[in-house]
């Protein structure tokens, strides 16, 4: 995982996944939840639902590995509002600032 590209971790049946905000992963979110800044501005506002937080996640998944999208959810549900808040920020930062240049990898 690297926080320099806006990647993140979720834990789903028990093994931590990588998410990452990749160009094709962000097209891929944006054509069914919308524009991806009025997104941002919900998830500001305290609005964002949990099948939209689920459904980034699902897509900016790095391996899906024929993961259904079921897990997902189940694994938000699992872990909690709370600790999806710290890989749901950092998918929302790479959206709003962009992968850092610097950074490495």
């Amino acid at each position: 995982m690297n926080p320099h590209r806006g990647e993140a971790a979720l834990v789903v049946g028990g093994t931590a996944r990588t998410l990452r905000p990749t160009f094709a992963a962000l097209v891929a979110a944006e054509e069914e939840l919308g524009p991806l800044f009025a997104l941002v501005e919900r998830a500001g506002e305290g609005r964002l639902r949990l099948s939209e937080m689920a459904a980034l996640f699902w897509h900016c998944l790095e391996d899906p590995g024929g993961t259904p999208r079921e897990a997902i959810g189940e694994a938000v549900a699992e872990a909690g509002l709370a600790a999806c808040a710290r890989p749901l920020r950092a998918l929302l930062g790479a959206i709003l600032q962009g992968r850092t240049a610097t950074g490495p990898g």
